[in-house]
């Protein structure tokens, strides 16, 4: 019981610290678009090296070193294409039509998109701890971004279409991520993932990079594209891999909602960005609601465990 309990909670904190890292990944490509580069450049670059940092992991860890062509590898190829890059392509299209705030916003929608997608699998109602913690979460979010101070000329048609595009597909991700069964190593199904999504990203965004098209292909650039892929597709990718099977995606989604908080702070660290009163509380209301869905889970754990 205390083994099966451990696990549960690792699994927890594996998919905080990849929430973290994701959390982090926004103020960081502000500072690399301050550095001069344009939002293909740094996209383009980002997923390259993150991707050939994955392969690295795959060659220097015995256990990983197997056929990718193998098991369900066509489903993992297609969770990268529609769940991995998808999401960075459209998550960065928002971000050039809205501002960063109204941005994360719209992706956050992914904490009750998800929960929508495993009830209907499971062909079952969401239950009123999972409604009133998704209530609670969409009620921080808002408040941790200070959205009531925002007027609506801000939002842009296309802007909203493709920031709910980005919550769908990442929610795509967490809901498929610990569904399919594979006795791959984490870090080859994440390389095998990112590889495939790799096309698409080069369809959207032409690696200008590899022909030296950009200044710094050589230098500087790769160095972001170095920071930002382990920030955006290393950490996350593996973390999740690894906690989603454990938790399940509900729990996963909501645990996921501690990017914005990470997000709010590094912004506030990084871009000297201030954080309202406001946006404390909104920051509180996150962490309850996800502790308030993971008790949910728990409690539930327990009565099975006790029937």
């Amino acid at each position: 019981m205390r083994s099966l309990l451990a696990q549960k909670w690792f699994s927890v904190a594996v998919i905080l610290i990849g929430a973290s890292s994701y959390g982090l990944l926004s103020p960081t490509i502000k500072l690399a678009f301050q550095a001069g580069y344009s939002e293909g450049d740094i996209t383009s670059v980002q997923v390259t090296m993150g991707t050939l940092v994955m392969w690295v992991l795959v060659l220097l860890t015995k256990e990983a070193r197997r056929n990718p062509f193998t098991g369900p590898w066509i489903r993992l190829a297609l969770i990268g294409i529609f769940g991995l890059s998808l999401t960075t392509v459209f998550y960065n299209r928002t971000l050039s039509e809205l501002d960063a705030s109204l941005s994360i916003v719209l992706l956050f929608q992914f904490t009750w998109i998800t929960i929508v997608m495993e009830c209907f699998a499971q062909r079952r109602l969401p239950t009123r701890s999972q409604g009133a913690a998704i209530v609670i979460v969409m009620a921080g979010t808002v408040l941790s971004v200070n959205l009531l101070s925002l007027g609506l000329e801000r939002f842009t048609v296309m802007g909203l279409l493709y920031g709910l595009a980005s919550a769908f597909t990442y929610s795509l991700f967490l809901f498929s991520a610990g569904r399919v069964k594979s006795e791959h190593h984490p870090f080859l199904k994440s390389a095998w993932m990112l590889t495939a999504g790799l096309m698409v990203i080069y369809a959207v965004y032409p690696p200008q990079f590899l022909i030296g098209g950009a200044d710094g292909a050589t230098g500087s650039l790769v160095l972001w594209g170095l920071l930002l892929g382990c920030l955006g597709q290393v950490v996350p990718t593996i973390a999740f891999l690894i906690g989603i099977p454990r938790t399940g995606s509900s729990l996963a989604a909501m645990t996921g909602a501690m990017e914005l908080p990470v997000a709010v702070i590094g912004a506030f660290l990084l871009l000297g960005e201030s954080i309202a009163s406001v946006q404390w509380l909104g920051m509180g209301l996150i962490l309850a609601g996800v502790v308030l869905s993971e008790a949910q889970i728990s409690k539930q754990k327990q009565t099975s465990e006790a029937k």
